[in-house]
């Protein structure tokens, strides 16, 4: 069969089993890094101390709600000092920012979570994220009795994680009873009056907050709402009102890890806070939430494990805050599907059929803007989406301006896992100089597979797919057609006329390149393809005379055929883009013969108007597709 017409590359693929390539990378994360050993669980809390040191979870929240999960995502455990941020996003969406600064502040302490160190010059805590300015917060929780109080805890908890949550009675009761640390702090603040109501109350309150039970996807559910701007990306409810989601997300960025913090808004760069339970979440703004669980922490309370994939998935995928983002809501421009929209390749009636009823096996996506982590993840979901109900995905990066290594490395994982699986992946307008220009490269360096084929543009590719199509049915696909009962110009006509027809017809021969019919040159003949494609060029102004392919005509269909109708002169460049056969026909000596017997000219002016009618319908149809 033919090769398809526009610049293709082949470049190798692994067979792998499919996997969305987040959760194809969330694997590897998790293998890798559960090798990793130092740190134990915190018993200096009886109950936490009682934790499998084994349990290890990772997830990864998207803002449109989509979560992609590994390892132990559904073992409980109590939130402990992750609840710290929330506890203080309610407190500013309920008092206000002004209100809730007179009760603690927001600098950094450079000292352990449980220092009792005082801000006594401001009489508060220095930030909410360590344990004074945390009961501080725990104060502002609302109600009129301890139990409503405790309610409230537990809707602003159940509404962050999109579901019922519960309090641990036996974690609570371990906090309560080895928690004479914070009751220092507690009666401490009560004696600088920098809180009002009984320490014990107050205390009560805050132990069972940290005792709340979650998952890791609940935790990640718990980041992706911040990530969201305060509303809850699967439930779709808003938690925090926008304006108060960057106040937490400041005080996590420098306060969240307590003591390691600096350094780990240098290396890491997501606002982030750790629990001794050896829980850590992390929010990348606009984009994800993340969510980790491995009991194991370190002499700063941090989970070692924890630490580590947060580590990882930054540096991955660049995702420090201070690397310049843009939305990613906006990185698909259009979708549509090759019935509705096809290639510039002409075809013959039996082969249009095939493609109404087959078009639809081929998905075409129209990116757009800047790849990276979050955006390329949304472009990837909708590939992986497709390739459970088509045949090929045609992905055209043309408006693609800019992509990082992480949309590279993410794309490469789809290739991969698509490889050998019912659908295949299409690359197209990948230009060598662009911002993808070294992704087929990283392909064909990834070993033996079903081939990722790379097109100049997605006319090219849509046309290699409907050739594909084309192929597997009953027609054959384009082949070469010498008899003229073949030929769809001349269908409808008698024997009789086949046979008068028969001495006008001059069969041409033409080579690669050749330029069958000239722009601007005298219309005398008209061409029937017999054998291989012709294209139909024209200028593109004010390019230096740059042609633009605009349409491909294979065995069967006719060209220059407005001569017939007007005469005049050649409206576009028709050129051979390999060995061509071609039937000519001359206009003077066909309207001769139809002078004599007039039903030749009428069937061939049917034929015409039909075929023109058909090229017309579908494209009207192609453009609706495409508004």
């Amino acid at each position: 069969m033919k090769k398809a017409v526009g610049a293709q590359r082949v470049v190798g693929a692994q067979d792998t089993a499919v996997l969305a390539p987040v959760e194809d990378y969330l694997a590897e994360l998790h293998s890798r890094v559960s090798a990793l050993t130092g740190g134990k669980p915190a018993d200096y809390i009886p109950e936490l101390g009682k934790a499998n040191p084994a349990h290890f979870g990772i997830a990864i929240a998207t803002i449109d709600g989509e979560v992609y999960t590994v390892g132990d995502v559904e073992q409980a455990f109590t939130i402990q000092s992750v609840s710290k941020p929330f506890m203080y996003g309610y407190a500013l969406n309920r008092y206000g920012r002004d209100a809730v600064l007179k009760h603690v502040g927001v600098e950094p302490t450079g000292e352990a979570f449980n220092s009792i160190v005082l801000d006594e010059v401001a009489n508060r805590p220095f930030n909410p994220m360590v344990n004074a300015g945390a009961i501080a917060v725990a104060e502002l929780m609302d109600g009129t009795s301890p139990e409503e109080r405790i309610a409230n805890m537990l809707a602003l908890f159940g509404g962050l994680a999109g579901k019922q949550v519960e309090i641990d009675e036996a974690v609570f009761l371990s906090e309560q009873a080895t928690g004479h640390r914070n009751r220092a702090i507690a009666y401490m603040m009560l004696n600088t009056g920098m809180i009002k109501h009984d320490p014990n109350e107050v205390l009560d309150l805050y132990f069972r907050q940290c005792s709340v039970n979650v998952t890791t996807r609940d935790l990640a559910v718990m980041a992706a709402t911040l990530a969201n701007d305060g509303t809850n990306p699967v439930t779709g409810k808003r938690v925090f009102e926008a304006q108060y989601v960057r106040d937490v997300l400041s005080v996590m960025n420098s306060c969240g890890m307590y003591d390691y913090a600096g350094e780990w808004a240098y290396e890491v760069g997501m606002p982030a806070k750790s629990g001794v339970s050896g829980c850590i979440i992390a929010v990348i703004p606009g984009q994800i939430g993340i969510g980790v669980f491995a009991p194991p922490i370190d002499s700063h309370g941090n989970s070692v494990r924890g630490i580590r994939v947060c580590q990882e998935i930054s540096k991955e995928f660049e995702l420090h805050a201070f690397n310049n983002r843009t939305n990613v809501r906006s990185v698909i421009r259009r979708e549509y599907r090759g019935d509705a929209v096809r290639s510039n390749h002409l075809r013959t009636p039996d082969e249009r059929d095939v493609l109404d009823r087959e078009g639809h096996k081929v998905a075409v996506l129209d990116a757009q803007g800047v790849l990276f982590f979050g955006s390329t993840e949304q472009l990837l979901r909708r590939i992986m989406q497709l390739a459970a109900e088509t045949s090929y995905i045609i992905v055209d990066f043309k408006r693609v301006h800019l992509a990082d290594a992480s949309a590279r490395k993410l794309i490469a994982r789809a290739a991969r896992s698509l490889a050998g699986g019912r659908a295949e992946l299409v690359f197209a307008a990948i230009a060598d100089d662009g911002p993808l220009g070294a992704l087929p490269r990283e392909l064909g360096a990834q070993g033996e597979g079903r081939p990722v084929r790379v097109f100049s543009d997605t006319d090219a590719a849509l046309e290699w797919c409907e050739d594909q199509l084309l192929a597997s049915s009953s027609t054959g696909g384009s082949g070469t057609k010498f008899a003229l009962s073949e030929l769809d110009l001349l269908k409808g006509l008698s024997v009789e006329d086949y046979r008068l027809i028969e001495p006008l017809v001059k069969p041409l021969v033409f080579e690669k390149g050749e330029v069958i019919i000239r722009e601007g040159a005298e219309a005398k003949l008209f061409f029937v393809v017999a054998r291989g494609t012709v294209s139909v060029q024209i200028k593109v102004p004010g390019q230096n005379g740059r042609k633009k392919r605009v349409a491909s005509i294979g065995p069967g269909l006719s060209f220059g055929e407005m001569a017939l109708l007007d005469g005049g002169k050649r409206s576009a460049d028709i050129v051979a883009d390999e060995k061509v056969i071609c039937y000519g026909l001359a206009v003077d000596q066909l309207e001769e013969l139809a002078a004599e017997h007039p039903n030749i000219m009428i069937t061939i002016l049917g034929n015409l108007t039909r075929d023109f009618s058909e090229r017309l319908r579908h494209a009207n149809e192609a453009i609706s597709a495409l508004e």
